[in-house]
């Protein structure tokens, strides 16, 4: 194995384990069971890649055959499911701790996910189809967490609460071009990550949000304020 192979398989499982650990708190966040949380955490961390490969042509996708990354993701649900029980008045109490907690991980797992994707289609030899490697960034990012809020009947957040698919995509960008100006690999790995992580801090403590003109809901709820 090459050391940018080394590099990225290192990469990937932070990625992993940051979405599982992201997803296995969401899970529990919402009343799921230990098989609810172990499928969950799985399709978190997961979903998008699948994804992905199915765009390139990859089948089966890279899941059904990287064994231990399932180990990781699935040892992560377990373990947070354990902690979470131990101390669960504290869990359940501290909201808005648990919050900012599963936001670092999860920006961690997205701009991750997002320069694994791009790396992915550029292997696949779609390196000049500078449209689809981004798209294939942003899809690894998001989709697990899509498919995570649809399995569990939530509106997937990505679509309408703070600056995320953005954050993806501009991770994405930025390790597409790194990697055409043949800028050292170690550095236009960390440099894109800590971008998304940055963007999605800001997000969430600034409040930030795509603008949206409102919808059935929000009338309702202004009416019945």
């Amino acid at each position: 194995m090459e050391f940018i192979d080394i590099v990225f398989y290192i990469a990937e499982i932070i990625g992993i384990v940051a979405f599982a650990i992201s997803g296995a708190m969401i899970a529990i966040d919402r009343g799921l069971d230990l098989f609810g949380v172990v499928f969950l955490t799985v399709i978190n961390s997961f979903g998008g890649g699948i994804m992905r490969d199915i765009i390139i042509g990859e089948i089966p996708p890279k899941m059904f055959y990287s064994f231990e990354y399932l180990l990781y993701a699935g040892s992560c649900a377990v373990i947070v499911m354990i902690v979470a029980a131990v101390l669960k008045d504290k869990f359940f109490r501290n909201r808005v701790a648990i919050d900012r907690f599963i936001n670092v991980f999860d920006a961690v797992g997205l701009g991750t996910f997002a320069i694994v994707g791009v790396r992915a289609g550029i292997t696949a030899g779609y390196g000049d189809n500078v449209f689809l490697c981004i798209f294939l960034g942003m899809t690894t990012g998001i989709g697990g967490g899509i498919l995570r809020d649809l399995l569990s009947r939530e509106k997937p957040l990505v679509l309408v609460k703070q600056i995320y698919a953005i954050a993806a995509i501009f991770g994405a960008i930025v390790y597409y071009y790194m990697q055409k100006f043949d800028i050292n690999y170690t550095v236009s790995i960390i440099i894109p990550v800590a971008l998304v992580v940055i963007i999605r801090v800001l997000a969430a403590h600034f409040r930030w949000d795509l603008p949206k003109v409102g919808g059935k809901s929000d009338a309702y709820n202004k009416e019945h304020k």
